[in-house]
């Protein structure tokens, strides 16, 4: 029988928490996020897990990933699911504490229960992390400029040849993060051919290519679209309690980045990419608003990324209005 450990991952520290034969846990708190704690949580495994045995955890940010390396590594087999499973998980089975020790032991158990559907983590190449490293520390720039740019819009005399001064250093770092950014793809030829397939699409152009390289990986270790389009927090919830049935939104729960950088291929492909056109056409038809109509063009978009991707063959709109 496979062991299950669940774990808890914060900035500086993580819990664990493994399910004993009698139904309780056992658990060890506030391990260090760092190699040291690492090797505490190795010599906690060799005494109460087996070789192979499933660590099971959140993706959280980046602060989970050196921790799942450091177990894949050592031989164990490492599930890295998306928070908004847990949370579900968690709502069905009544949690009433929320703390870190309780999340670790929810994480557990989940693993336990959903042993057959738990997939094999696997580190991404050096040029996949790259990528993103390189991806969002553009953003990290684009953001820095505005705030300077919005200090020299009030600035006195005195200090605008200083802030100018930064902004142009800004400037600078922005292009030579640009021409890194293109250089790791040009030179694997893995992320070059999915920038080939993704940008064939009508509606999604270089930038929001890059972005989806980077924050996705690789499309095809999701199991399907609609899982990609759950790790992108679009899917569709709909709050309802009894005969009442509220409004439908999205979950909101995932990466936040490829979320808000979709959004404007959404509105340009429902005017530009013909499968989203006639999406859009028929939801207007049904008087959804157009913050709902954008969504689904959204989740639409992610399909067909899956698909060309999947198929390795260029965007045909023929082919999706065909089916």
């Amino acid at each position: 029988m496979s062991v299950f450990v669940g774990v808890d991952v914060a900035k500086k520290s993580f819990d664990i928490a493994i399910p004993l034969p009698n139904g309780k846990m056992r658990t060890k708190a506030k391990l260090s996020n760092d190699p040291g704690g690492f090797r505490q949580f190795s010599d906690w495994l060799e005494r109460h897990a087996e070789p192979g045995a499933w660590i099971v955890m959140e993706a959280t940010g980046i602060y989970h990933e050196a921790l799942a390396e450091h177990c894949h590594n050592q031989g164990y087999r490492v599930c890295i699911l998306n928070p908004a499973v847990i949370a579900k998980f968690a709502d069905v089975e009544l949690r009433r504490v929320k703390t870190d020790k309780a999340d670790a032991k929810v994480i557990a158990a989940y693993g336990q229960q959903k042993a057959v559907s738990l997939r094999q983590w696997e580190p991404e190449p050096p040029a996949q992390r790259r990528l993103r490293a390189l991806v969002r520390r553009l953003d990290d720039l684009k953001e820095m400029r505005q705030m300077e740019q919005n200090r020299l819009d009030v600035a006195l005399d005195a200090v605008q040849q200083s802030i100018q001064d930064v902004i142009g250093h800004i400037n600078e770092e922005l292009e030579k993060t640009r021409k890194a950014i293109e250089q790791t793809i040009d030179d694997d030829p893995d992320l070059r051919k999915r920038r080939e397939l993704i940008t064939s699409i009508d509606g999604l152009g270089d930038t929001t290519a890059t972005l989806l390289l980077a924050e996705l990986g690789d499309p095809l270790k999701y199991q399907s679209p609609s899982a990609i389009v759950a790790f992108s927090g679009l899917n569709p919830v709909v709050q309802q309690s009894g005969e009442f049935i509220g409004k439908s939104t999205i979950s909101r729960t995932g990466a936040s980045r490829l979320r808000a950088g979709l959004w404007m291929s959404g509105t340009v492909s429902i005017r530009h990419n013909p499968v989203v056109k006639e999406l859009a056409e028929r939801l207007s038809s049904r008087h959804k608003a157009y913050k709902q109509i954008v969504c689904a063009a959204m989740r639409k978009l992610l399909h067909l990324v899956y698909g060309v991707v999947k198929s390795g063959i260029p965007f045909d709109p023929k082919i999706p209005l065909a089916g």
